[in-house]
Order: C-alpha cells, then sequence, then structure tokens
C-alpha cells in the first residue's frame, strides 16, 4: 500500500471520529480562530500528518520496524533541546531535578542506539522457533542497501514530529480547546496529504480500499495514534510539558520488540534487552527530575502572601479615604472663607 494513502486515509478517520465529539462537548468553550492560530494550525498539520507520516513510512519501508522506533527513540533529546532553546525548559546544572533530566535523556537515547547497533547473541524464545519466517528475512535482506537512506528519512521524521510537540504546546496557550484543536490539525492534515499524494501517486489505483488489512490499519491509526493520542498528549503537555510527554517514547521500542517477536517472529538479542534496561533507567530518571521539578512549582503557586496582598488592599482603601477627607475638608473650608458659596447653599438647602 502506498503509504501516501495510507497518510491520507489514517487522519480521515481521525477527523471523523473526533470531529463530532469536538462540535458537541466544546461548542460553548471553542475560542475564535485568529489569522495567527489559523497558521499555527496548519503548521501543525503540515509538521504532524504530512511530514512526520510520510518519512517515516518511507523509513519504515526500507529498514525495519524495530530499528525505526529505534531511530524514533532520539525523539526525547531532540524535544528536550528544542524545549531549552524555547525556554520551555530552565536547566539549572546545579540542581539535582535537572541533572536527572539531562542523564536520562542521554541514558535513554544510548539504550536505543544500543539497541541498534550492538545485538549480541540470538535469545531463543518458543515462540519464535516454529513461525515461516522467510519473507520477513527476505524483506530485511532486500532493503539492507537502503537503510542509510531511511535512517535519514526517519532522523527527518523525528525532527518533524519533535517541532510539532513544541508548537501544539505553544498553540494550547492561545487555543485550549483539545478536542477542537486535535479534529482541525488532523482535518488540515488530510487536506495537506490529499494534495501530497496527488502529486506523488499518478495512479487511481493506488487509492483503491478493500475490507482487508490495509483498512484495518488505516482505522487503527487514525483513532488511536492520530486522534486519541494527539488529544491524550496534549492533556498531559498543557500539565506537564513536551518534554514529559515525549520522554514515554523510548517505551515504544521495547513493546515493539516484543510485539514483533509474537507476530513477526523478529529475533531478540542480548544487546536489545541491555538497551531496554537503558531505556527504562533513563526514563525514571527522567519522569524523576520532571516530578521534583512539578512539586516545586505546586510549592511554589501554593506560598501566596495573603498578608500583603490584604495589607496592600487595606492600604490603598485607607488611601482612598485619605483624599476623600481631603477632598471634604477643602469643600468646608472653601465654603467658610467664600460668602458667595454661604448665599448659593442656603437656598439649596431650603429646596431640600
Amino acid at each position: 500500500m502506498s503509504h501516501y494513502v495510507l497518510v491520507v486515509y489514517r487522519h480521515a478517520f481521525a477527523t471523523a471520529v473526533i470531529a463530532p465529539f469536538a462540535l458537541v462537548l466544546e461548542r460553548k468553550v471553542r475560542p475564535k480562530i485568529t489569522f495567527p492560530i489559523f497558521m499555527q494550525l496548519f503548521v501543525l498539520g503540515l509538521l504532524g500528518p504530512v511530514i512526520d507520516q510520510n518519512f517515516y513510512y518511507a523509513g519504515l519501508k526500507f529498514t525495519s520496524p524495530t530499528f525505526s522506533c529505534a531511530m524514533s527513540n532520539i525523539l526525547p533529546a531532540m524535544t528536550f533541546v528544542m524545549a531549552v532553546l524555547c525556554r520551555m525548559e530552565i536547566v539549572d546544572i546545579k540542581k539535582i531535578r535537572c541533572q536527572a533530566k539531562v542523564i536520562g535523556t542521554v541514558v535513554t537515547v544510548a539504550g536505543a542506539m544500543l539497541m541498534t547497533l550492538y545485538k549480541g547473541h540470538v535469545i531463543n524464545l518458543v515462540w519464535s522457533q516454529y513461525k515461516q519466517t522467510s519473507s520477513v528475512t527476505e524483506a530485511a535482506g532486500s532493503s539492507d542497501k537502503d537503510w542509510l537512506k531511511g535512517s535519514l528519512l526517519l532522523i527527518l521524521a523525528t525532527l518533524a514530529w519533535a517541532s510539532f510537540f513544541i508548537l501544539q504546546a505553544v498553540t494550547m496557550k492561545k487555543y485550549p480547546a483539545h478536542l477542537s484543536l486535535t479534529a482541525i490539525v488532523c482535518f488540515l492534515g488530510t487536506l495537506q496529504s490529499i494534495a501530497v499524494t496527488f502529486v506523488m501517486e499518478h495512479k487511481a489505483s493506488a487509492w483503491k480500499m478493500g475490507w482487508d488489512m490495509n483498512l484495518l490499519a488505516a482505522a487503527y491509526a487514525g483513532i488511536v495514534s492520530s486522534s486519541i493520542a494527539y488529544y491524550v498528549q496534549g492533556l498531559v503537555m498543557q500539565k506537564r510539558g513536551p518534554v514529559f510527554v515525549t520522554a514515554f517514547s523510548p517505551l515504544m521500542m521495547i513493546i515493539v520488540a516484543i510485539m514483533g517477536s509474537f507476530i513477526l517472529a523478529e529475533k531478540i538479542y542480548v544487546g536489545g534487552l541491555l538497551g531496554a534496561a537503558l531505556i527504562v533507567m533513563g526514563l525514571y530518571s527522567v519522569l524523576w527530575g520532571k516530578h521534583k521539578e512539578y512539586k516545586e512549582k505546586e510549592k511554589e503557586m501554593s506560598i501566596v502572601p495573603e498578608p500583603i496582598k490584604d495589607c496592600g488592599a487595606t492600604t490603598t482603601m485607607d488611601h482612598l479615604q485619605v483624599e476623600a477627607d481631603d477632598i471634604e475638608m477643602q469643600k468646608k473650608n472653601s465654603q467658610t472663607n467664600n460668602p458667595t458659596m454661604k448665599a448659593i447653599e442656603a437656598p439649596k438647602a431650603l429646596i431640600i
């Protein structure tokens, strides 16, 4: 199946599923879309659905599922660096929590690279010994010459994905309707993907879809990996930031290796287990640092200088009262010293 067509159907499914919820649940809280917000949404649709997905699927064809996930595990490092450059993350290397975040990110990337570059001995598993692996082996062997090209495509896809997280965090501050944001991004991504597919795919037969695995892949990827994932990531990102969200992506490497062993009969090596251990350790370090940072922010926000606020309010009220007393005193003095004012005020008192 053409991955360009898969991206179109994927985000069409995502739009069809998430749009009704956005229209019904956020009809009263949905803010107006200004031109700057629309441009941010447009770029989000370009970064995520178009650039990231197409480059990732192309790299996946040239490599393997496990290798693709391993390369995409540089996502936390890329996001962390971009967040620091955009001042979303403050790195004070003297603090232990900042050291934990930096060291954890490096260890996570090192574990992913270890799973990719070092294999070691094969671990024989019972469920993978009796499966036919010729098609998988032939596919991997035929694409060995394109592994460099696939790696470059995967790096570009990961860079676009990290940029998507950073821009999404910025956009949510101006457009806090998460469901509507997800629906609009998926819809714009669908339109942009259609334009890209018309340019790249010139055969009408590429658009054909039957009741088979292609339809299941497009529906699952759209409903779960796009609509639900974008929405949940946005909710978590609003509270903990993009670095916290992307810190969990290395777990995909471990899950894919296990599922690949069961479903695709891929072999598991010693290097894979060592890399998985490093990924878990690095992830724990990052999450510990983010947890400490979150607690410190909560503590700072909970310490509200109420006495100072009350004192300031009291001082302001006293100041206004003093000014009012001064004005009243000036009026009385002017009335006392000015006989004309006395003559004018007397009839008013009689009339009243």
